[in-house]
């Protein structure tokens, strides 16, 4: 399953659509307003499915994720001098990414690749490809890229 992450070109917070192949809205996200990064996942009817939300007051960017109200993993920018490291207690699944961080895998415990994330270059906003192996990790794997975007976004500011 193909899902095509789109940040909207006039918004004051970060907001994107999630799109299937067919071009039908998965999934919209609103960015709110708060300190550090607050984004909110709806469903194609606006019912509220998951949190990322940034941790404040942290050496290295921290993001935790709620699925509903329940807290469910934390993604933390990890040091490294070259390429881009997280640790992420997520799901049991671990990201293994590019020096510019545009493509990389998500994978869980045994190896299995979860999903794939690649960067559409020479677009006017961020706009991402996400493979998703399997249909019910689509959410999940959504709520893991926001929060490396996140990240990437938090390094800019």
């Amino acid at each position: 399953m193909k899902l095509l992450f789109k940040q909207r070109f006039f918004s004051w917070f970060d907001s994107y659509d999630v799109y299937n192949e067919s071009g039908d809205t998965l999934f919209t996200v609103e960015g709110q307003l708060s300190w550090g990064h607050l984004l909110k996942v709806y469903d194609h009817n606006g019912r509220e499915l998951g949190t990322v939300k940034e941790e404040i007051f942290t050496f290295l960017p921290k993001f935790e994720i709620y699925l509903g109200e329940q807290f469910v993993g934390r993604v933390e920018k990890e040091f490294s001098l070259f390429t881009p490291s997280f640790s992420v207690d997520y799901m049991g699944w671990q990201v293994e990414g590019d020096f510019f961080e545009w493509d990389y895998a998500i994978t869980d415990r045994s190896g299995r690749q979860v999903a794939s994330v690649s960067k559409e270059l020479f677009k006017f906003t961020d706009t991402y490809v996400i493979d998703v192996y399997d249909q019910k990790d689509a959410l999940s794997a959504l709520m893991l890229v926001l929060a490396i975007d996140a990240e990437k976004c938090s390094r800019k500011d």
